[in-house]
């Protein structure tokens, strides 16, 4: 391996010894691009080398990019129509701040890792909420702070300055799936939140039966997801930082017509064509049930 990429050796998740061949990868990762790795990136189908963990059921990349090749990609990340679907992306958020209602009805301050452009965090503002989070893009940085007037830390989530144990919630919304250290930051949330704090995390399943219906054109199935979990792999996880699972749910994402029709490269022009405007008013609940949705908390005594 080059200085890029790395040999994993062992689970990331519960560091055991037992790997095996999952999955042949089905592109060529030496030439990665920050524009492969953006949230709306279409190359569905593209893996790298996928290994299983034959302890806790853990799937991953292996070989995988050095953290620091990896956040040298992400911050180059550009994405306009993530910004542009700010109204539909809203939409998927306001669930989850409804579930950290009846964790934390007094609300609080809130951590969001992987935060883009601000959109989760902003309505959580809107809601009460203190908003601090942190993302490695400098253009969804920028954009956090002109659109929403956020101020989000840069970098990665790992290697942020620990604030001690101030936060009432940690969201971790399609971001563990992204990361080769999914311990370490398990861990960094478990320190950040204060004592009865709770964690909202979402992943893809793969083991679930739209995953298995989809096959190699399953959505998740991209260059930017480094691991795959599975209930038990996510409570290995989770457990292990110190965590307590309280609600396990299936994340329904909604998305804009424009958005979807946006996905297929032969409508490409459909989408960008004078219906545009009119596609993004219609939203799309895709209730696939292909995500988890998880709440997690540090109990008082922890």
């Amino acid at each position: 391996m080059t200085g890029r990429f790395l040999r994993a050796g062992a689970c990331p998740v519960c560091r055991g010894l037992d790997i095996r061949p999952w999955k042949k990868g089905t592109f060529d990762f030496s030439g990665l691009r920050s524009d492969q790795i953006k949230i709306t990136d279409s190359e569905y189908g593209k893996t790298w080398d996928l290994q299983a963990c034959g302890a806790c059921g853990h799937i991953f990349a292996d070989p995988y990019p050095a953290p620091d090749f990896l956040a040298s990609l992400y911050g180059e990340v550009e994405d306009p129509l993530y910004d542009q679907e700010a109204e539909g992306r809203t939409r998927n958020f306001l669930p989850i701040l409804n579930r950290l209602d009846l964790f934390r009805p007094g609300r609080g301050a809130l951590f969001d890792v992987g935060a883009a452009t601000g959109i989760l965090g902003d309505a959580a503002r809107r809601r009460g909420w203190r908003v601090d989070g942190v993302e490695p893009s400098a253009w969804a940085v920028r954009k956090a702070a002109e659109k929403y007037g956020l101020t989000l830390r840069r970098g990665g989530f790992e290697d942020i300055a620990a604030a001690g144990d101030s936060f009432q919630a940690v969201t971790m919304v399609d971001f563990i799936e992204h990361t080769p250290r999914p311990s370490e930051a398990a861990a960094m949330a478990f320190s950040l939140l204060a004592p009865g704090g709770v964690l909202c995390l979402v992943t893809p399943d793969i083991h679930s039966p739209a995953a298995r219906l989809a096959g190699r054109r399953w959505w998740h199935l991209r260059p930017g997801h480094l691991a795959y979990f599975s209930k038990r792999s996510l409570r290995v996880l989770l457990e292990g930082a110190g965590f307590r699972i309280v609600e396990i749910r299936r994340y329904a994402w909604t998305f804009s017509l424009h958005y979807l029709v946006s996905r297929f490269r032969w409508m490409d022009s459909f989408a960008r064509s004078r219906a545009s405007s009119f596609l993004r008013k219609i939203p799309i609940k895709l209730a696939l049930g292909d995500s988890f949705e998880i709440y997690a908390v540090k109990d008082p005594f922890s």
